[in-house]
């Protein structure tokens, strides 16, 4: 398929069901059927706008309540899995998330650390649910990202993770407690058994499915926990990611494409090419996306479909940001028009929006329907913050005369 750079910015906007924005009815039906649209939704524990996966589903699900995703998560219709990252997965997917592709296997983990390994895991077995807080320290063999020894109890929960050995039981803000992976799953989903092959297929497949319009790479980490681009002599077990693509393309499952002005093909999903080959027109629509939302894993694309430049700057220091640490991109219809810094107070009720960024060449008071969106989203994310009051920075005058809103 050959698409223009119009349809494919449409295209996205659909799929991702942001045309218009918050438009999934809502209630926990609501968050299962975004899940079902993207398979899985990246999890942060930072929540100084909310939750990474809770502005995820806020974008696309009316009047979302964070409550929704957590009594999911509480039933085990939704469960932790590394997916690119450290992500939310349906339950009954988890025969293909058992296997995790790193170049530090968590077996060496076990082995370097047996007796803390032995130790913590009677420990679960007997106790029941724990967090690495409730074991006394342990040095481990390696040192975490400040140079400081590891700690050898923490090492060994994420190993056993990996392995499948133990899960995620619940959070306490972010503080997580593991237990036998057993006790946490229906039988019948823990016995099904599906090949490493099989698992990592799955995973490509649902990279594409997260984002709609990935190419053969992308940077970041978008395809980590797949392995290789290519088949290694140290790794006889894995395929690589060009032998998953192509088998994927040779069934039907991915479709290439190319679009207008962007280098290389691109691939969607079989079921999609209807909506790619007739997008709809988006109406005038405002959400604010997280930091970790799927149509912005690739960022080379926002710039060049998009013309956005995006960057995360949580770990520049703070005389490198040109924006903020975490700002949220702003899109409107099939456009991505600036970005916004805001703070969700919750001793206060309040929420603070400390900047605003506009694009060169948009004006959003001579923006057709962009005033009344951006109200329209202001006031669901008050409602999704629980707060009862926005208060815009000094400097943001202009924005507060425009955008008066009430909760």
């Amino acid at each position: 398929m050959k698409v223009s750079a119009e349809a494919a910015r449409r295209f996205l906007v659909a799929r991702h069901l942001l045309a218009p924005a918050r438009s999934v009815k809502e209630g926990p039906d609501a968050v299962l059927e975004v899940f079902r649209r993207l398979g899985s939704i990246q999890f942060d524990p930072l929540a100084v706008a909310g939750r990474s996966h809770d502005l995820v589903l806020h974008a696309r699900v009316a009047d979302y309540e964070p409550a929704w995703c957590d009594l999911l998560y509480e039933r085990r219709e939704i469960f932790e899995a590394y997916n690119k990252g450290l992500s939310f997965v349906p339950t009954n997917e988890f025969a293909w998330f058992r296997a995790m592709v790193s170049k530090d296997t968590p077996a060496r983990t076990l082995s370097e650390n047996a007796d803390v390994a032995e130790r913590v895991l009677e420990e679960i077995r007997t106790q029941g649910p724990m967090s690495a807080l409730d074991f006394e320290r342990e040095r481990g063999t390696t040192t975490d990202w400040f140079g400081m020894p590891t700690n050898a109890v923490k090492a060994v929960l994420e190993a056993y993770t990996f392995t499948g050995v133990l899960g995620l039981a619940r959070r306490d803000g972010n503080r997580r407690y593991y237990d036998l992976l057993e006790r946490l799953l229906p039988a019948e989903v823990l016995a099904r058994d599906v090949p490493l092959r099989e698992q990592l297929r799955h995973k490509m497949l649902s990279r594409y499915r997260a984002h709609g319009f990935l190419g053969a790479s992308a940077g970041g980490d978008v395809f980590f926990g797949i392995g290789p681009a290519k088949p290694d002599e140290a790794r006889p077990e894995l395929p690589g990611r060009t032998a998953l693509r192509e088998e994927l393309v040779a069934e039907g499952e991915l479709v290439p494409v190319e679009a207008e002005g962007i280098r290389g093909k691109r691939f969607v999903l079989r079921d999609e090419v209807e909506l790619l080959d007739a997008p709809p027109l988006p109406p005038p629509s405002v959400a604010f996306l997280s930091p970790f939302d799927p149509l912005v894993w690739d960022r080379k694309l926002l710039g060049s479909l998009f013309d956005f430049d995006y960057v995360w700057e949580l770990f520049h220091p703070p005389a490198k940001r040109r924006w903020g640490w975490y700002v949220l991109p702003v899109v409107f219809g099939e456009r991505l028009v600036g970005r916004i810094e805001p703070r969700i107070d919750r001793d206060e009720s309040r929420v603070q929006v400390l900047d605003v960024w506009w694009e060169d060449r948009f004006a959003p008071g001579r923006a057709d329907g962009f005033v009344d969106a951006m109200r329209d989203a202001l006031r669901a994310y008050l409602g999704f913050a629980g707060a009862s009051r926005l208060e815009w920075a000094p400097h943001l005058d202009k924005e507060k005369r425009l955008f008066r809103t009430r909760p």
